[in-house]
């Protein structure tokens, strides 16, 4: 029986691993390090061809055996990425399934857990702060300190950054690093240049570590632009780890609520496409500038 356990342990680790190294989060090095870890004392040897790992079936195909209704379940899948027509083992779901949602799952902690790569920053060459919280459990414990930036931070900024500028943009990990490095090679360079053709005067954008939407306020005190737009990671879900948002605000201060601020979200390539954003952020952004209001204030102008 314990034999039998281990077994199956071991199909189900594999095909996790098997998936997160599909989309791209898992060496095969850190895959081989990980399963090690998992089955201690158990030794791992090379599977023959009969025992590949095992793959995991499309999202959008049917796992419910003999519906009553395929067509209309069929039809519903496609509108969503929903967990839907999944089908059941008795009162358990399928095993396929339960594989799915266990890597789905792992691919979200991850996304939260890793950080934004340097190499990544230096290709898209973006200067990098950190908000006040030194470590990434210190940002998930205590979120006050990820909406305000620490003392080195407050000084880079100062010494590099252009004062008076119609609009600063900040790219922020917040709660997914996937997002960052999914969107933003396409949505800054659509963003900038929508700008640009628009005549904005734009200071040099630059990453924040460990940040929240808050953040956005205690920089625009610094360089004193007229708006600020925070592309940050959005907290991912099973659906997808690479969700982006965009939180536009004009002249923050510190009366500044919620309400302020314009939000556009579902930034990614199953919503709104980046690059496709980055044109739309131009016109939120000119209106804001013409109506010198967000959020709220700036629909009721509307």
């Amino acid at each position: 029986m314990a034999a039998a356990n281990k077994e199956v342990e071991r199909v189900i680790i594999q095909s996790v691993m098997e998936e997160l190294a599909r989309k791209g989060l898992l060496s095969q090095k850190g895959k081989d390090h990980m399963m090690s870890a998992a089955m201690m004392d158990t030794p791992i040897v090379p599977l023959p061809e009969s025992e590949k790992m095992v793959s995991l079936p499309p999202l959008e195909e049917m796992q419910i055996s003999n519906p009553f209704n395929a067509d209309a379940v069929r039809a519903m899948k496609k509108l969503t990425p929903a967990r839907i027509g999944v089908g059941r083992a008795g009162a358990r779901p399928k095993t396929m399934s339960l594989l799915r949602f266990l890597a789905d799952h792992a691919v979200a902690q991850d996304a939260v857990f890793l950080d934004v790569s340097e190499e990544f920053l230096q290709r898209m060459s973006l200067m990098s702060v950190q908000s006040a919280a030194a470590n990434k459990n210190e940002f998930l414990q205590r979120p006050e300190l990820g909406r305000r930036l620490s003392a080195e931070a407050i000084k880079t900024i100062s010494e590099k950054c252009e004062k008076n500028v119609q609009v600063q943009i900040l790219i922020v990990d917040g709660l997914s690093s996937n997002a960052i490095e999914a969107n933003i090679p396409d949505l800054l360079p659509a963003l900038l240049q929508g700008l640009k053709s628009a005549g904005i005067k734009v200071g040099t954008p630059f990453f924040v570590r460990n940040g929240r939407v808050w953040i956005q306020d205690h920089v625009a005190s610094i360089v004193n632009s007229d708006v600020i737009i925070s592309l940050i990671g959005e907290r991912p879900g099973l659906g997808t780890a690479e969700s982006l948002s965009a939180y536009v605000i004009y002249q923050p201060d510190n009366q500044t609520v919620e309400a302020d601020r314009t939000v556009i979200s579902n930034i990614h390539k199953g919503g709104i496409p980046p690059a496709e954003a980055g044109a739309h952020l131009t016109d939120v952004i000119k209106q804001i500038l013409d109506a010198k209001a967000s959020g709220v204030k700036l629909n009721q102008q509307k």
